[in-house]
C-alpha cells in the first residue's frame, strides 16, 4: 500500500473517531478526556510493539526524538483540539485542524527541501480549496440544522480559533519532528508507542498536581469508557501508527495534505447521523477535493 493511501485511510478515521468523541470529550472535559484515550492507546500499542518485536527496533536517541514529537504533537496537539471540539463542534473544529496541511507543507520545503510541482501541486491546491469550501459551507441551512447541539458554540469564539490553530500547528510541529526517525529501521507501532507514553505522562502529572482544569468535568462511566477505549484504538492505534508508516515513505506536506481529508469525510458520517443533508456547496467541495486526491495519486 502506498503512503497516499495510508494517509487517506488515517483521515478516515479520523472522521469516524471525531464524531465518536464529540460525548465522551463534553462529558469529560479535554484534559481528562484526552487523559483517559491515552492511557487506552499507551497499553494498546505497548501490547502490540511487544509481540512484534517493535521494542528491540528502538534506541535512546529515537526514542527521546518520539518523546518530543508526543509531547508537541499529541499532549498539547490533541488535547488543544479536543478543547476546540467541546467549543465549536466537530465540523467547524476540522476546518482549522485542517490548517495543518499548510503548516506542514511550508515546514517541509524549509527543512527537508521538499517540492510540490507540476500535476501534484495543482492536485495540492484542489484537496486544500475543496476541504475549505466543504467546511466554510458545510452547515445546512434547514431550520433545524442550526439547533443540533453538534453546531452550537459553547464559549469565545475567538478561543476555539485559537485552540485550532494551535492543534494544527502543534500536529505540524510533531510530524517534523518525527519524519527523521520515521526513515530509519524502526517499528512504527513502538514509536507510536513512545508518542503516546510520553504524551500520558504528561498528562498524568498535570493531574497530579491537582490543577482545576486537568480534573473531570463529571465522573467516568463504562460507557463513556468504551467509547474513550474505541475513539483512541481507531484515531491513535491505528490512524497515527498510519501516519507514521507513510511518514516513512511520503513528503511531509504531502502526507499532511491527504490526512487534512478528514473534514470532507464528515460531511456524509454528519448526514447520517443528524438526518440533515449538508448544502450543494458543500458536495462541491467534495467533488474538488476527491479530484485533486485523484491526481495526486496518479502522478
Amino acid at each position: 500500500m502506498g503512503y497516499e493511501w495510508l494517509a487517506l485511510g488515517a483521515a478516515m478515521l479520523w472522521a469516524v473517531s471525531s464524531l465518536i468523541s464529540v460525548t465522551p470529550s463534553r462529558h469529560l472535559g479535554a484534559f481528562a478526556y484526552s487523559r483517559w484515550r491515552m492511557a487506552c492507546v499507551t497499553v494498546m500499542l505497548s501490547v502490540m510493539a511487544l509481540l512484534n518485536g517493535g521494542w528491540a527496533t528502538l534506541h535512546w536517541e529515537a526514542a527521546s526524538v518520539m518523546l518530543l514529537s508526543g509531547l508537541v504533537g499529541i499532549f498539547i496537539g490533541d488535547t488543544a483540539l479536543f478543547a476546540c471540539f467541546n467549543r465549536i463542534g466537530p465540523r467547524r473544529a476540522g476546518l482549522l485542524f485542517s490548517c495543518h496541511a499548510v503548516f506542514s507543507a511550508l515546514l517541509g520545503i524549509w527543512l527537508f527541501d521538499e517540492q510540490l510541482l507540476g500535476w501534484k501541486l495543482v492536485g495540492g491546491i484542489l484537496v486544500f480549496s475543496g476541504v475549505a469550501l466543504a467546511i466554510f459551507f458545510g452547515q445546512s441551512r434547514q431550520k433545524d440544522a442550526s439547533h443540533h447541539h453538534w453546531e452550537g458554540s459553547h464559549g469565545t469564539l475567538w478561543v476555539a480559533i485559537a485552540l485550532g490553530l494551535t492543534a494544527a500547528l502543534c500536529q505540524s510541529l510533531g510530524a517534523v519532528i518525527a519524519k527523521p526517525v520515521m526513515q530509519t529501521d524502526i517499528d512504527p507501532v513502538a514509536a507510536s508507542a513512545m508518542r503516546m507514553a510520553s504524551a500520558f505522562a504528561a498528562h498524568s502529572l498535570l493531574r497530579i498536581t491537582g490543577l482545576r482544569l486537568a480534573r473531570p468535568h463529571q465522573p467516568i462511566t463504562l460507557s463513556i469508557f468504551l467509547q474513550v477505549a474505541l475513539n483512541g484504538f481507531l484515531a491513535m492505534a491505528v490512524g497515527m501508527t498510519f501516519i507514521l508508516y507513510a511518514l516513512r515513505y511520503g513528503d511531509v506536506g504531502m502526507v499532511a495534505l491527504l490526512s487534512s481529508t478528514t473534514p470532507i469525510m464528515i460531511l456524509p458520517l454528519l448526514w447520517l447521523y443528524t438526518r440533515i443533508m449538508p448544502p450543494w456547496q458543500a458536495w462541491c467541495g467534495a467533488c474538488l477535493a476527491v479530484l485533486g486526491t485523484v491526481l495526486i495519486l496518479s502522478h
